[in-house]
C-alpha cells in the first residue's frame, strides 16, 4: 500500500513539473526585459490598441474588446516589477517602473482623446462592469499572473497562453473606462476604473514575485556589498509595502463580494409576498467601521413594522448581523421609486414570456403537418383526382408508449367515399398523400 502510494505520488509530482522544458534563466530575464521597454512599435501598437478598446466600449462590443486585449503589450512592464522584485534586480525594477507610468499616461490620455471626440450616447454595460473590483478581479489577477510567469519561463514562451493571461486580466478596458470618467467629468468612473487597474496590477506583480521564488531563481550578486545590502533593503521594504496592502484589499473584496451576495440572497427569499411587488434594493459596504445597510423598494401594500421587524430578525441566519435595514414603500415620505429598475423588471418577465411563447410554437410546429398548403387545396386536388371521394380529412398523430413516451409521428387520413359500392384506389390515394404530405409514413382509412 505505501509503495502503491509513493507511486502515485511520484507520478503526481511528475506531471506537474515545471523543470522539464524550462527555459535557461537569463533568457527569461531578456525576454521580459525586452517587453518592459515601451518605445516605437511597443508605444504605437499600445496607442492603437487603446483606440480598439475603446471603440468596444463604445459601441458595447465585447468581441472587439477582447481583439484590443488581444494586441496590447500591457503585461510587460508588470510582470518586469515582479520578476525585478523576486531577482533583487534594482535596474529592471526602475526601468519596469518608468515604462509602467509612461504605460499607464499614454493610455489615459489615449482614451480621454478618443471620449472627448466619440462620447457614447449613454453608459454602456461594458463600461459600468469595469468600475467595480470583485472578487473574482483579484483571483483572476493572481492565477492570470501565476500563469504569465510560468509562460514566460518556458523554451517556447507559450504564445497562447501570455494571450490568454491578457484577455482574462482585463487590464485596458479599465483604463480606457478611466479616460471615459475624465472625458466626461464622471469621476466616480475613473476612480472605480483606475481602482480596478490598480488591483490588477498589484496581484499580477504579486503572482510574478510568488512564480520567481518557486522557480528558485538566482538572485542578482553585487560586486559592492554595501550596494547589494542597500539594494536588498529597499527591494524588501517594497515587497512588504506592496503585499501587505494586496492582503488588505483582498480580504476587503471578499467581505463585501460575501455582504453582497448574502443581501441579494436575504431580499430574494425574505420579501416575496403577493401584497406587494420587490421594486429593487441597494446594498451599501463600509469597511471602515460604519454601519453596512440594505435599503428596500417596495410597491403595493403597506407593510406592517411587525413584519419588517421579523425580517429584521432574520438577518443574523444570512450573515448580516449589525446590517441596518430599511424598507421604502411609495408613500413613505415621498421616497421616490427607480421605475427604470421597475421597467426592466417588466421588461424580463416579458422577454421570458416571449421566449416560452416561441418555444410553444416550435412544438406546435412540430405537430403541424409539414405541408403548407392549406387543406381546402388539398381536398380540391383530391376530388380532381380521385372519382369517388366525398370528402376527406388529414392529421398528424403522436404514437406514444404505455410510459408516455413519444415513439412515432405519422399522418392520418380519413377518406369517406361517394359511393360505397365502387371502388376507390387507397395505393393511389396513399401515394399521393405520402408525395403531398412530404412523409413515407402515411395511415389511409376509408368509410363508406
Amino acid at each position: 500500500m505505501r509503495k502503491l502510494l509513493r507511486d502515485l505520488l511520484l507520478y503526481v509530482r511528475g506531471r506537474f513539473e515545471l523543470s522539464e522544458d524550462n527555459a535557461p534563466q537569463h533568457e527569461v530575464i531578456d525576454n521580459i526585459r525586452k517587453g518592459v521597454e515601451f518605445k516605437g512599435t511597443n508605444l504605437w501598437v499600445l496607442v492603437f490598441a487603446i483606440f480598439i478598446a475603446c471603440l468596444g466600449l463604445n459601441v458595447n462590443s465585447t468581441a472587439v474588446i477582447i481583439g484590443a486585449m488581444l494586441i496590447s503589450p500591457l503585461m510587460g512592464p508588470i510582470i518586469g516589477i515582479g520578476l525585478s522584485l523576486g531577482i533583487n534586480d534594482f535596474e529592471l525594477l526602475k526601468n519596469s517602473g518608468r515604462n509602467f507610468l509612461l504605460m499607464v499616461v499614454v493610455s489615459l490620455i489615449s482614451a480621454t482623446l478618443f471620449f472627448l471626440l466619440f462620447q457614447p450616447g449613454s453608459n454602456q454595460s461594458e463600461l459600468l462592469a469595469r468600475t467595480t473590483p470583485t472578487t473574482n478581479d483579484v483571483f483572476i489577477a493572481l492565477f492570470g499572473g501565476l500563469a504569465g510567469m510560468v509562460a514566460h519561463t518556458r523554451k517556447d514562451r507559450a504564445p497562447t497562453v501570455v494571450s490568454g493571461v491578457a484577455i482574462a486580466t482585463a487590464l485596458m478596458p479599465p483604463l480606457c473606462t478611466a479616460g471615459f470618467g475624465i472625458a466626461t467629468g464622471q469621476w466616480t468612473f475613473f476612480l472605480g476604473a483606475f481602482y480596478l487597474f490598480t488591483i490588477n496590477t498589484i496581484f499580477i506583480s504579486l503572482a510574478t514575485y510568488l512564480m520567481t521564488i518557486f522557480l528558485k531563481y538566482d538572485k542578482k550578486v553585487f560586486v559592492n556589498p554595501e550596494r547589494e545590502k542597500k539594494v536588498k533593503t529597499i527591494m524588501a521594504v517594497i515587497v512588504v509595502v506592496v503585499t501587505i496592502p494586496s492582503i488588505l484589499i483582498g480580504l476587503g473584496i471578499m467581505n463585501r463580494s460575501r455582504f453582497e451576495n448574502n443581501a441579494d440572497k436575504f431580499v430574494s427569499q425574505v420579501f416575496h409576498d403577493a401584497n406587494y411587488v420587490l421594486v429593487d434594493h441597494d446594498s451599501d459596504y463600509h469597511y471602515d467601521g460604519k454601519k453596512s445597510r440594505i435599503q428596500v423598494r417596495l410597491i403595493g401594500d403597506n407593510i406592517t413594522d411587525e413584519v419588517v421587524d421579523m425580517a429584521r430578525a432574520q438577518m443574523e441566519n444570512y450573515g448580516l448581523d449589525g446590517v441596518e435595514l430599511v424598507v421604502r414603500q411609495t408613500d413613505f415620505g415621498g421616497n421616490r421609486i427607480d421605475f427604470s429598475k421597475l421597467q426592466k423588471g417588466y421588461t424580463d418577465i416579458i422577454d421570458e414570456k416571449n421566449n416560452r411563447i416561441a418555444e410553444l410554437e416550435r412544438r406546435l410546429g412540430e405537430m403541424r403537418i409539414s405541408d403548407t398548403v392549406a387543406m381546402v387545396d388539398i381536398s380540391r386536388e383530391a376530388g380532381a383526382m380521385f372519382d369517388n371521394v366525398a370528402s376527406l380529412s388529414v392529421g398528424k398523430h403522436v404514437h406514444y408508449n404505455m410510459q408516455g413516451e413519444p415513439l412515432d409521428t405519422v399522418v392520418v387520413c380519413l377518406v369517406k367515399t361517394a359511393d360505397g359500392e365502387a371502388p376507390l384506389d387507397t395505393a393511389r390515394v396513399k401515394r399521393w398523400l405520402e408525395v403531398r404530405m412530404k412523409s413515407d409514413k402515411v395511415e389511409l382509412f376509408t368509410e363508406k
